[in-house]
């Protein structure tokens, strides 16, 4: 028997004065790369970047899931309000993490919402940062929230899942696809629809970004020609507002790269990772 690379841990923080039990795990070490997951998922969809180690040599590798998501615990009182996730938490979120984590000028790396927050983060903290790769990067997304997202009729988890298994390419390996339809199926009541509320309803980033120097946070972008969710358009919009970022179009890739097809990924997300912190 031999064990995979990957650590798991359970950690406290606290933000805006309310406590969180965070699961995190991580390989590696070097420079730090966290890593955010997609709304609704969790952190197992960086399982194949977090044992590759031609990363792994290099960084230290961490992602963790957010309050809510995964294995991580949703904080006391959980039940007296509704899940919506907004910009600001968002990024106090991973701010707390990055800090408790003593992640020092970590490159982060985000998919879908993640790949959003990445850009907010950028022109926020970029003094803090060595620079970001957003995966399926954009910086407005309106149209994608409805109710019945979260709707007593409706499986909320077999809803999510298939939704976004939509999102994937054709291309990608049926397995890998139907790997992250299971880890979306498993999440909890509401939150697709609370992450999508800050993806969708909450987050404008348009003029935010153009305030992101590449001089001192680079910024690498990686968008798949089959997302229809962050089309190439939209990718595009956002790289020419922000001098000096690099965008890839990555042909035959869906919304999900890391999980739905990590080998055909693997080579643009090595060239943006030596574009960032290179």
């Amino acid at each position: 028997m031999q064990y995979e690379p990957i650590v798991g841990r359970y950690f406290s923080v606290g933000v805006d004065g309310i406590e969180h039990r965070i699961f995190v795990e991580e390989a590696g070490r070097g420079i730090a790369l966290l890593c955010l997951h997609t709304a609704g998922a969790d952190s197992r969809q960086y399982r194949h970047l977090l044992n590759d180690k031609q990363v792994t040599d290099r960084f230290r590798v961490v992602a963790f899931d957010l309050p809510y998501h995964g294995r991580s615990t949703p904080p006391d009182g959980w039940w007296l309000s509704k899940y919506r996730l907004t910009a600001k938490s968002y990024v106090a979120m991973i701010r707390a993490v990055w800090l408790a984590l003593g992640l020092e000028r970590p490159v982060i790396l985000g998919c879908s919402m993640g790949g959003a927050i990445v850009l907010k983060l950028a022109a926020e903290h970029q003094h803090e940062l060595t620079g970001i790769v957003g995966l399926e990067s954009s910086a407005y997304a309106p149209g994608r929230y409805n109710e019945f997202l979260h709707h007593p009729a409706i499986h909320g988890g077999e809803l999510a899942a298939s939704y976004t298994y939509g999102l994937n390419s054709p291309h990608s390996p049926e397995v890998n696809r139907r790997e992250n339809w299971w880890y979306y199926s498993q999440s909890g009541p509401g939150v697709y629809q609370g992450d999508v509320y800050f993806y969708s309803l909450d987050w404008d980033a348009r003029e935010d970004v153009r305030r992101i120097d590449t001089n001192r946070c680079k910024v690498a972008l990686l968008t798949g020609e089959y997302d229809y969710s962050c089309t190439p358009a939209m990718s595009e919009a956002v790289a020419a507002s922000i001098p000096g970022a690099r965008l890839t179009i990555m042909p035959g890739m869906g919304h999900f790269p890391m999980v739905e097809n990590y080998p055909a990924f693997r080579p643009y997300l090595i060239g943006a990772l030596d574009h960032v912190a290179g």
